[in-house]
């Protein structure tokens, strides 16, 4: 059986490490609102070092095919796609048409660094 091919193992990872990011850096807005900035902070780089650990290792495996300016192209755009979501569901933020646009920049971007 074949190894999934390594831009997918690298997107795969940066999905699964921004789950981790976007809760670090927004989760305690909601969780944690009653409880001191320093508190939040030290909870949010717990969860971080989850981050990391799993984009670290996705951009050593993905510059292995992908340039820099790809892996971080990428990364923005699994980002935002990350992000919408949880602010809409988890943060019961509304949806907004700005992200659509914001979408379809990132969607610009990705064709000029992907392009052959």
């Amino acid at each position: 059986m074949n190894a999934l091919p390594i831009p997918l193992q690298s997107a795969l990872l940066l999905v699964a490490s921004n789950v981790f990011m976007t809760f670090a850096w927004y989760g305690h807005l909601k969780n944690m609102a009653g409880r001191t900035w320093f508190f939040a902070a030290l909870v949010s780089w717990g969860i971080a070092l989850f981050e990391y650990l799993l984009q670290v290792p996705a951009n050593r495996i993905g510059a292995q095919t992908l340039t820099v300016g790809q892996l971080k192209v990428m990364q923005e755009v699994i980002s935002l796609s990350v992000f919408v979501p949880f602010a809409v569901f988890y943060m019961g933020q509304p949806f907004k048409l700005d992200y659509i646009w914001a979408a379809l920049c990132l969607v610009g971007a990705a064709y000029f660094m992907f392009r052959a």
